[in-house]
This record gives C-alpha cells, structure tokens and sequence, in this order.
C-alpha cells in the first residue's frame, strides 16, 4: 500500500511560534515512517511559508530558515490542486500533491481557525478542530458564552475591547464591579501557553495586566481566580465516539502555571493519574466530553480544569495541545495505552475520516 504523504506546518506568526518548533520536532520524530511520508513546510515569525527539506534538529532550533534549499510554499486554495505549491526563484511553480495537512501551530495564525479554513477551501483533510470550533475555542469570551449555554460551570468573568484602554479607570471600575474582589487573572482572549497572563492583585496591578494582555490580543479575559488543583484532560475523537482520558494534574513551578513554569523552568510536577477522588474523576472525564461537543471540536483537545474543594470548573480548551516531550496531552494518552507514534496515526485517520464525511 503507497504511503500517504503529510504536510507538517511548524512554526507560525505567533508569539508560541518557538513551541510550535519543539512540538514539530517530536511530532516529526515519531510519526510513522512505514505509513506516511513527510514534507515540512516552515513558517516564520513574519509569517513567510517556506518548504523545508532539512534535517529535523535544525527545526528545533530555529536554524532551518537559514537552509539555502528552502523555497517558498503555500497551500493552494484551489481544491482540485489538493497540494502545495512551491515557488521557486526563476518564477516557476510546482504542485506537490498532498493526503492531509498536519498543523503543529499554536496560538494565533494556526490554532484559531485561520490555517484549518485554508485547508477546508483547498479540500484537504486537516488533522484537529475545524475553523468554527477552532476560532471558537481559541476566544476565550466566546469559550465562556457556549459553555455557559451548555451548563458547564466556568470562573466568573467579563471581558473588554482595546478602547477600554482609552479610560482605563473607569475600566477598572466597572470590572471590579462586575467581578468583586482580587486577586484577577488578566488574559489575552485570543492567545495560548499562557502569553500575557498575569494576576492581579490590586488596581495598579490591574492596569498593567491589562496593557501587558492586549498587547497579544484586541480583547482581554478577566476571571476570578480560584484556587484548586490544575487537571487536564486528554479528549480523542470525532462525534461522539470520544476518548476521554485518565485525567492529569499539574502542580505549578511557579505561582501559577504560566509560560515559564510550562516551557522554560521544567520543575512543574506532572501527576498522572491526578490526585483527585475517583468521583471526580469520573465527573471531569464526563464535563470534558461535554464540552468536547458543545464547543464542536474534533480530531483531539486537551480540556484545562480546577478541581476545589466542593466544585470542578472548567478553564479553557486547547485544540492543538503542546506536543514537546513534557507536553501532557501525549503522556495522558500514552498512560491509556496510545503511545506517541500511535496517537499521531490516530490523528490523521481522524482528520481523513472526517473530510470524507463533508
């Protein structure tokens, strides 16, 4: 049987942009190479896409956009080209027919709808969330909203624009307001690994949450922090025929699990199973599958909780988890028997099976 050929997008125009090249390392690393033959297409922080013939390592570090047999690479939009066109200096054009399109892009310009509508015009299947429960996972105001229709408890919240900036004490004013007490946790609505998050602990700290979030997004979060156990948990699956994993629990590096503690420190502790009563396991692992299909998602999400004394409250999803070697979504599936290799195979079955069906 031929071998399916895979596009591997990495990089991005994103402040996760040096995540996305670890993820993309591991990810490339052990996709199997009996079943699917790889291209690499690189994208840089300016957002220039390149076809990228090298050897993985240089992907990781940063150093394959310096490769000299780069050449510029796009997706065509055309769905009868179901491929990539590679341009090169001479103006020349080539199609490199594709199976699939696998997007290992966080944050902005790949994990918020952007890259997975580019493949819906152009036909191909693409592993993960379509572009509406992308986008939609990827706002955090939007996550709220849905999943308060849905009856899945979320920490309160408002949300604002940039003009809020414009009056940044009446801002504070009404936020306090709606929100009551510090400390507060300040997002960017639209970004991931925790960019920008900051908590406040009193007005001034407000403020430069604030500015520090919108300068990643157009619209910041504000939520009420609560102090509970951090668990995620693994959700595979189209439809309603989900796998909901044995959750995992993060016990935060620093005071809370922002990018650092994430990526850069690696003293978070990461407990798998999460050390929580096995009725709330079962009651988390049921929430995750709920949210799953309220928010519309498919292929695979991870799904972020706080677990406190007397309540589980959902965080956020994220619809193309971290892939690094530390990242939990692989190491939950791997405690339920889908080791990593097999669970990228998984992934772009789901991505075909699902195009086939539209």
């Amino acid at each position: 049987m031929a071998k399916l050929k895979i596009a591997v997008l990495f990089g991005g125009a994103s402040s996760e942009h040096e995540v996305s090249l670890v993820s993309a390392y591991s990810v490339l690393n052990n996709i199997p190479k009996d079943k699917y033959d790889v291209m690499c297409i690189g994208i840089t922080k300016k957002g220039h896409w390149m076809y990228y013939p090298g050897e993985y390592e240089d992907i990781r570090t940063g150093e394959w956009e310096n490769d000299p047999d780069c050449c510029t690479a796009v997706i065509s939009p055309d769905s009868t080209h179901k491929g990539i066109l590679l341009l090169d200096e001479d103006d020349g054009c080539h199609l490199r027919k594709v199976d699939a399109v696998f997007p290992v892009l966080h944050g902005v310009n790949g994990e918020d709808g952007t890259v997975q509508a580019l493949c819906t015009l152009a036909g191909l299947p693409c592993v993960g969330c379509d572009m509406t429960s992308s986008a939609a996972c990827m706002d955090k105001a939007i996550t709220h909203t849905i999943l308060d229709a849905a009856g899945i408890k979320t920490a309160p919240y408002c949300y604002v624009s940039r003009s809020a900036l414009a009056d940044i004490d009446a801002t504070c004013d009404d936020i306090e307001a709606k929100l009551g007490a510090y400390p507060l946790f300040v997002k960017p609505a639209c970004a991931g690994s925790s960019v920008g998050v900051s908590r406040a602990t009193d007005r001034e700290s407000l403020k430069n949450g604030l500015k520090i979030a919108f300068a990643h997004s157009a619209k910041v979060v504000i939520e009420n922090e609560i102090v509970g156990k951090e668990v995620e948990c693994a959700v595979l699956g189209n439809g309603k025929d989900l796998l909901a994993s044995i959750p995992g629990q993060i016990t935060p590096a620093e005071e809370f699990y922002d990018f650092d503690a994430k990526y850069k420190l690696g003293t978070s502790v990461l407990d798998i199973p999460a050390k929580i009563s096995e009725d709330e396991m079962d009651r988390l692992r049921d929430i995750a599958k709920k949210a799953y299909m309220a928010m519309g998602c498919s292929g695979f999400s991870r799904v972020d909780f706080f677990v406190t004394e007397d309540d589980i409250i959902l965080n956020e999803i994220n619809t193309i988890p971290g892939f690094t070697p530390i990242s939990m979504y692989p190491k939950m599936m791997e405690n339920m028997g889908i080791p990593y290799s097999e669970l990228i195979d998984r992934l772009i079955e789901l991505a075909i099976e699902r195009n086939s069906e539209n």
